[in-house]
């Protein structure tokens, strides 16, 4: 029978005390069924552990995931959400096997702009001589500097690289296993010059337009330069820290040893969750659809499993929640069971977007004015933007901090069919607008109407350098703030479960002192692209909290055989004391 404590425990707003006795229904519970969830239970069940996914949508895969919006075209698939590969480190794809399991991509071609004044521009991830050439249409100058730049990228990502995979140390901590971190942290990074920290901080601090700036001329060379610099993000080229966003969407690869290479996944996005999910369920985990968390179970401040919306109970020894970082700690834990400082930063988290997803099904690959023909060719197999200049870029983003959305929205499309023939019939395409921005709060209010004629003056603005392309366009799919926080979990609609702004980057993310993957709830462990390297289909939160939860299970047995052995030493010296005296 409960007691009185436990009965008012488990009446406690936010949280509840399990009543359930006897041994945890599993080892560990992992709340989303999103990439960076199946990337946690992958590793916590390889290690041995009895894992349970729970994702209250009724397919895996989050914001990664391949969909077929329109109920009288089954047959014509698309990447809803996310939709292009290039920062899951190749230690995930080994250690989860993932080829074996589904994991093919084909490396994206060039960036690409059609300008509605004429001509284009393609600039190639691993090509300098067709680079050059490229950017002398433009300018020569740009073009005798673009092997410097990339140069200086390739030594930048030399240190940055490294640090997606760097668990972040708690600055400012003076207990002596942090301070250890930090250290280890400054040494690795001993043989630093003035020079290469000085680029550091001017990345981490400047605008991508005032780097852009300093390094070319080109308005054409540098819009085409400042996409990654704003991609997800609510900020305009000229705000102060786009330049590091710019960085974080520059030093990864597919797998392929090319920095920079983006990539579509064979199947579209969802058969990346695929994938993920095959490796878990492999290594012994379960995974549940359909199966809403409503609260973390608290025991003795203790995160002992989950309640889910049937009122369900079901017990672990370690819960890893994926969650957007309001709804994992405000919604399921409660303020009240939170320290003041972490709960203040979680609701001062910032979340915003003004993205909105277009997927279009087309009869025929766009025939741009200043490099015809429908037939499929390089231009098709990258990504097909809409930033011609920078002051195009932040003409958009103005119109949407001034409240409005975007007259000449930016948009970086790609058409992954150029390589990938699963997601539609032979001689059809699919193309993917990924667009900005519409007013932050329109993750408030569904506004249909508006987002239709958003999407009307997106496809005008392709049109103008592609005559074809509205005609070609057969279905259309549009995903805006409200559908993507509502439907998919994404606060805000930020893809990232929060901005990668500079006060929410590394160890601030997502509170300070907290950045490890652990939480202050103990058994509760942080696997959301909130946390550090966050930001893309990256796996890596959920690879470090997986690490994290069992670290600390292991060193917490080890503690208690080590008890027990002095106990057993103590007892025996007892018993041989007692013998000396009888």
């Amino acid at each position: 029978m409960a007691t009185k404590a436990t009965k008012a425990a488990a009446s406690t707003k936010g949280a509840a005390a399990s009543t359930t006795a006897g041994a945890a229904d599993y080892d560990a519970i992992v709340v989303g069924g999103g990439h960076n969830g199946l990337v946690a239970a992958a590793y916590l069940a390889r290690s041995g552990a009895r894992t349970l996914v729970l994702e209250a949508r009724n397919k895996t895969g989050g914001a990664a995931t391949t969909e077929a919006p329109w109920p009288g075209a089954p047959d014509f698939n698309v990447t809803r959400l996310s939709y292009v590969m290039s920062l899951l480190p190749p230690t995930i794809i080994n250690d989860l096997q993932l080829a074996e399991h589904g994991y093919k991509i084909f490396p994206m071609g060039p960036y690409y702009q059609a300008f509605p004044e004429g001509g284009s521009i393609k600039l190639y991830a691993d090509d300098a001589k067709r680079n050059h050439q490229e950017v002398s249409r433009w300018s020569k100058k740009d073009a005798d500097a673009m092997p410097r730049w990339d140069a200086w990228l390739a030594g930048l990502a030399e240190v940055l690289g490294p640090l997606l995979l760097t668990v972040p140390p708690n600055l400012g901590s003076h207990q002596p296993k942090d301070l250890k971190e930090t250290l280890r942290l400054a040494w690795r990074h001993k043989n630093l010059n003035v020079r290469t920290i000085a680029d550091v901080t001017r990345l981490m601090t400047m605008s991508i337009a005032d780097l852009l700036d300093d390094w070319f001329e080109s308005p054409q060379v540098k819009g085409a330069l400042a996409v990654n610099g704003v991609i997800g993000t609510w900020a305009g080229p000229y705000e102060p820290g786009t330049a590091y966003v710019m960085a974080h969407h520059s030093i990864g690869d597919v797998g392929d040893g090319h920095l920079g290479n983006w990539g579509f996944q064979e199947g579209g996005m969802g058969a990346v969750a695929d994938a993920i999910a095959a490796a878990a369920r492999e290594n012994g985990a379960e995974i549940r659809t359909g199966a809403k968390v409503r609260q973390i179970l608290l025991k003795n401040g203790r995160a002992q499993g989950v309640i889910l919306d049937t009122g369900q109970q079901l017990t672990a020894k370690v819960v890893v929640t994926s969650l957007h970082p309001r709804t994992a700690f405000l919604d399921h834990v409660g303020r009240e069971h939170l320290p003041d400082d972490f709960a203040k930063d979680i609701e001062h988290w910032k979340t915003r977007s003004g993205v909105v997803k277009i997927n279009l099904a087309l009869a025929e690959l766009p025939d741009f004015t200043a490099d015809p023909g429908t037939s499929l060719a390089e231009h098709h197999t990258g990504s097909v933007e809409m930033a011609p200049t920078m002051p195009y870029i932040e003409r958009a983003f103005t119109d949407a901090r001034e409240g409005r959305p975007a007259a000449k929205p930016f948009s970086d499309g790609v058409i992954p069919t150029a390589f990938d023939k699963t997601l539609c019939p032979d001689g059809y395409h699919i193309m993917s607008l990924f667009t900005q921005w519409v007013p932050a709060d329109w993750n408030q209010q569904p506004h249909t109407e508006e987002l239709q004629a958003y999407a009307d003056r997106m496809i005008d603005c392709y049109n103008e350098v592609a005559p074809n392309f509205k005609s070609s366009i057969l279905h259309r799919d549009i995903v805006g703030p409200y559908e993507m926080e509502h439907d998919y979990g994404l606060i805000g609609g930020n893809i990232f479960h929060g901005e990668l702004s500079l006060e929410q980057l590394f160890h601030m993310r997502p509170a300070p002192g907290f950045a490890d993957y652990r939480t202050p709830v103990p058994g509760l462990y942080y696997a959301s692209s909130a946390t550090h390297a966050g930001g893309g289909v990256c796996g890596i939160p959920g690879m470090q909290a997986a690490r994290a939860a069992i670290a600390d299970r292991k060193a917490a047995r080890a503690g208690r055989a080590a008890r027990a052995g002095r106990a057993g030493q103590a007892g025996r010296a007892a018993r041989r004391r007692g013998g000396r005296r009888s």
